[in-house]
């Protein structure tokens, strides 16, 4: 079969009729005139966030739940609404699982910093210093300032909770100005790992958004739909099943928008006019592929006999699995590769660095007086999890 040239690829493209007809609706950052299914939360935020309007501080807030239960489109959604209503309100978002934002309490501020106006060198301050040129810039808004941080939980696993507590002390420091916080996080237990004095200062009050379920997510998908495809590029079955392997997945919105999204650009590859069964199957197939095997396939040995040593121990049943458990069957799989055994600090480095990639999760339990451990988990289903295992097979570590 003759091969097409570039030329012909894209002139065909051109000339095709598009499924589309606006693709960013089907985006995760897309937030919708109408939130469906969140009027209770919404009510909660707007009801928490109110008394900004009359320029008295609101309570710091934490919110959580599972990923695409739709926790930052609505704390965007009723943010942006609240600006609307007073230019004495101004609100800031950043995603604390950015790189190179948020992996130090002194990046952390200098981005705060800057996204008020203030310019700050991305090293060489002390920390003081850049405490105070925050303060200064808070101060210069004269407004009542809201300040959400979105993965919350990541930020506290790279730099610690210590930051938290000071970011909510600054009002004390503050003339003309106000600033409360929005904690996000997909971590449900993750308030249970803070130190006491941060809980009781960041958590003054909670918001929980439930997963979805599969007929909420059909409402979702129908909403987006109208607007993200020209008429009758739909067949009646696909967004039921779209909706019904995201119910699957903790409810996940964004998983069924992904696959959606990713089912009609396959059909568009194929030059189908219609976007069928077979589009949302091959879309589920290469989600899962693309998003963790792909990412699995580019870890050095090292890591990926930490992850082998990690799905032993979930094959085996066993509960509670900490660093040092990790640690010993990893000793094992290195001695039958071949490969040099690495320190368990090292290990444990490589832990968080899969916990950072979604692969692995891991959250820290307090355990009083004798002090804190971390509890692993593979958040990984069966199927996916069996991919994996071939490409630790192709690699010689099992």
């Amino acid at each position: 079969m003759k091969q097409q040239t570039l030329h012909e690829i894209f002139g065909n493209y051109i000339k095709q009729q598009s499924i589309f007809k606006n693709k960013d609706v089907l985006s995760h950052s897309y937030i919708p005139d109408i939130t469906l299914h969140r009027d209770n939360q919404i009510t909660q935020l707007a009801s928490i966030l109110s008394p900004a309007l009359k320029g008295n501080k609101i309570s710091n807030l934490f919110i959580y739940g599972k990923t695409g239960s739709g926790k930052t489109l609505v704390t965007k959604y009723v943010a942006s609404e609240l600006e609307k209503q007073s230019n004495k309100i101004k609100t800031f978002y950043l995603n604390c699982k950015m790189k190179r934002v948020a992996d130090t309490e002194y990046r952390l501020i200098a981005e705060l910093s800057r996204m008020l106006g203030c310019s700050i060198p991305p090293t060489g301050l002390p920390t003081d210093e850049i405490y105070r040129k925050f303060y200064e810039a808070i101060d210069l808004e004269e407004k009542n300032i809201i300040l959400i941080l979105d993965e919350i939980d990541a930020l506290v696993k790279k730099i610690g909770d210590d930051v938290i507590y000071n970011l909510t002390r600054i009002n004390q420091e503050l003339k003309k100005a106000k600033i409360s916080f929005i904690g996000i996080s997909n971590d449900i237990t993750f308030t249970e790992t803070l130190d006491p004095r941060v809980r009781s200062s960041l958590s003054e009050e909670e918001i929980l958004f439930p997963p979805y379920n599969a007929t909420q997510l059909k409402d979702i998908l129908t909403q987006r739909t109208k607007e993200a495809f020209a008429e009758g590029t739909l067949e009646s079955t696909v967004i039921p099943k779209c909706a019904a392997l995201a119910a699957q997945e903790h409810g996940d919105a964004r998983k069924a928008l992904d696959l959606l999204r990713l089912a009609a650009e396959i059909a568009e590859r194929e030059g189908s006019t219609k976007i069928c069964l077979d589009h949302v199957d091959k879309a589920e197939d290469k989600l899962d592929t693309d998003k963790t095997v792909e990412l699995v396939k580019t870890q050095p040995k090292q890591s990926l006999a930490v992850l082998s040593a990690t799905i032993n121990l979930v094959e085996r049943g066993q509960q509670n699995i900490q660093t040092g458990d990790i640690f010993e069957v990893y000793q094992e799989i290195c001695k039958r590769g071949g490969l040099k055994i690495l320190t368990q600090r090292r290990i444990s480095d490589l832990i968080s660095e899969f916990d950072m990639l979604g692969i692995i999760n891991t959250r820290v339990i307090s355990k009083g007086r004798y002090g804190r451990t971390r509890e692993i988990r593979l958040p990984l289903s069966k199927p996916l999890i069996e991919k994996i295992k071939k490409v630790l097979a192709e690699n010689y570590i099992l």
